[in-house]
């Protein structure tokens, strides 16, 4: 079986590592060729390109391949693509992300690879954006949802909104949800040395938030709530995990509200720093506008730490509400107070929430079960599209 992925570029993600766990994945099985070709990484988010690139002639990196629209680049990566495929023949191909899905897709039908699959990690439209570019995102995924066999969604959040906009029919879906190396989260502990490395005291109520400083990703939703947080709660501290084009931005917010000895940045850290840094925090917030299945919450809750999630796509599948945290109306400043403080107050509560999520995290995100499932979807698309495959 010849499969190949494409993925607009290898920034430090939740898509990105979904991708590279699966192909790193398929590739121990014997009967699986794969192949991964992605488009240049850059940029303040971090690459994660090294983790692939110690697998010689996995990664074929393709320069046109960019995420800003780009009428010339497009062009020249929707010919390449083809080109490639026309020369090495896939069975299958499994794009990922919106511009590598789209260019991707419309290139595999181009040299008439005979399955094509796509995951949607995230929507690419929705109120987050405005209503020309969320015409012209339903256009292409429509255009592409055309000659897609099949789409894996991480969250049915995902399924639900791309049959709302007409692409695809229900039995064109699957969920399988994210999977990760559960272990390192598993044994994720409150390490004493850690704290005192981030001047964090023993009896500080850490709130962690793991995501790029950017627009959508609810950091000015945090910094509104802050003062009333420390005002009731003196000894809380916000240790926001990630770096990106906001990051001064944020450094002055902090400090004109005169919260800067209770804001920590650590700044980007690779991906097998996560758990360490989760072990310290006490509540896990995202406040996200945009996401498919945060990858953070499964990660805090494999951890044994409390979330509290805005409802936005998929994070009701993982937060549950009152069972493994708190589920918010997204913008809902005061419920996110309450809560917060409510987590920061009882203790006994913040363990219920964290040993119920981390059971639930071990029977359904487990990275073998994951590339199991992926696997056992690619063996029943070739069955039903008649390819004689060993």
């Amino acid at each position: 079986m010849r499969v190949t992925h494409v993925i607009t570029r290898l920034i430090v993600g939740g898509a990105q590592e979904n991708t590279i766990s699966t192909v790193l994945g398929l590739r121990q099985r014997t009967d699986v060729q794969v192949q991964l070709i992605s488009g240049p990484t850059a940029g303040p988010e971090g690459s994660l390109e090294s983790n692939i690139l110690q697998s010689p002639g996995l990664l074929a990196v393709l320069p046109e391949l960019v995420r800003p629209i780009h009428p010339l680049k497009d062009f020249i990566a929707l010919n390449k693509l083809t080109r490639m495929f026309w020369t090495n023949r896939p069975n299958i191909v499994h794009t990922h992300s919106g511009k590598a899905g789209i260019l991707g897709r419309l290139a595999a039908a181009r040299a008439r690879v005979p399955v094509i699959i796509h995951t949607i990690h995230g929507p690419s439209f929705g109120q987050f954006q405005s209503a020309p570019a969320n015409f012209f995102f339903q256009a292409a995924e429509r255009r592409a949802g055309k000659v897609t066999s099949h789409f894996i969604v991480v969250a049915d959040a995902m399924k639900q909104q791309y049959l709302a906009a007409g692409i695809g029919t229900s039995e064109n879906y699957s969920k399988i949800f994210s999977g990760f190396d559960l272990s390192p989260f598993l044994a994720a502990r409150n390490d004493p040395h850690q704290r005192a490395r981030w001047g964090l005291k023993a009896d500080d109520i850490v709130i962690g938030k793991i995501a790029r400083l950017f627009k959508l990703k609810g950091h000015d939703d945090l910094f509104a709530v802050a003062p009333e947080l420390v005002r009731r709660c003196p000894n809380v501290k916000f240790l926001l995990v990630g770096d990106g084009e906001w990051r001064r931005r944020f450094e002055n917010l902090a400090r004109s509200l005169k919260l800067e000895k209770s804001f920590i940045f650590t700044s980007l850290v690779p991906p097998s720093q996560l758990p360490e840094l989760i072990g310290l925090m006490d509540i896990v917030v995202h406040l996200s506008r945009r996401e498919g299945l945060p990858r953070v919450l499964p990660q805090a809750l494999a951890a044994a730490r409390p979330i509290v999630a805005y409802d936005c796509d998929g994070a009701r599948e993982v937060c549950l509400d009152q069972q493994t945290g708190f589920l918010i109306r997204a913008g809902d400043l005061s419920s996110l107070t309450q809560a917060i403080l409510r987590l920061a107050g009882d203790a006994e509560l913040r363990r219920q929430f964290g040993e119920r999520g981390q059971s639930f995290v071990r029977d359904n995100f487990g990275v073998e079960q994951m590339v199991e499932n992926i696997y056992l979807l690619y063996r029943k698309l070739a069955d039903q599209h008649g390819l004689q495959i060993t």
